[in-house]
């Protein structure tokens, strides 16, 4: 586990929160293991009938760690705690609501692409910069985004790397509704406990039909990787991240 996420079980829902407030909840492998495990034993486990991601004020998630994340990958690899995540999302059993305040970079926007419910304060901005770090839309974002905005506006989330803001994202349809930062983690709580105190197969089987089966979403985090590994190993994809590491003083 990691002493950045913190996971509670209680009245059907399972909180999972990132905690590295310091670094803006930036994602480091022990974060992705720790979020994972939640998920994985979240499905059998029948005390689990929600689960609800959250972060700190003013930061969902900045991302990857940089640093962390160019050690995972050190041998052109995606990372295997990454990929156990991503994984691990598309797998869910589970209702899975988010609530967002601040800052969604990167996984922390395509993360709520696999969410039944997101709610975000009104100064949230969501980014997906893949792109300018000479990389690829990760996390079956390049499949999921398109679903359900449209092929344009998901090219200007995931390729143009704009960044979108808490009314662009609800009118784009990832985000359901835009609550006060002082109400946000209620509102979230609150309707993930309505999911949890529905009928649960019933949920189960609605949840299924609504979503389709993850073969598909499986696939394409695969085929993402694939592109991911390669991009990750060229001299484009290296100089972006060293000129980020240079900017941040890393």
């Amino acid at each position: 586990m990691s002493e950045h996420v913190e996971i509670v079980t209680e009245g059907g829902v399972r909180s999972v929160r990132m905690t590295r407030g310091e670094k803006k909840n930036a994602i480091t492998g022990a974060m992705y293991t720790a979020m994972a495990e939640a998920l994985e034993t979240g499905n059998g486990d029948a005390a689990v009938r929600a689960i609800l991601f959250l972060g700190v004020p003013g930061a969902f998630s900045a991302g990857n760690d940089i640093a962390d994340f160019l050690a995972m990958s050190s041998g052109g690899e995606l990372g295997a705690p990454i990929i156990r995540f991503l994984k691990a999302l598309a797998r869910s059993e589970k209702p899975m609501v988010a609530g967002v305040d601040g800052l969604a970079i990167g996984i922390g926007t395509t993360l709520l692409l696999h969410c039944d419910l997101v709610y975000a304060s009104p100064g949230s901005v969501f980014r997906t910069p893949f792109v300018d770090l000479g990389l690829v839309p990760e996390n079956a974002s390049s499949l999921l985004a398109p679903r359900l905005m449209g092929h344009q506006r998901a090219f200007e989330l995931l390729c143009l790397g704009a960044p979108f803001t808490a009314d662009k994202a609800h009118g784009a349809g990832f985000v359901n509704e835009i609550v006060e930062a002082e109400d946000l983690e209620e509102k979230a709580r609150t309707m993930a406990a309505t999911l949890a105190g529905k009928p649960v197969e019933a949920m189960a089987i609605a949840r299924r039909l609504v979503k389709g089966a993850p073969d598909d979403v499986l696939a394409r985090i695969d085929e993402e990787a694939v592109a991911f590994r390669e991009r990750l190993a060229s001299p484009e994809a290296r100089a972006a991240f060293m000129a980020f590491l240079a900017k941040s003083g890393k």
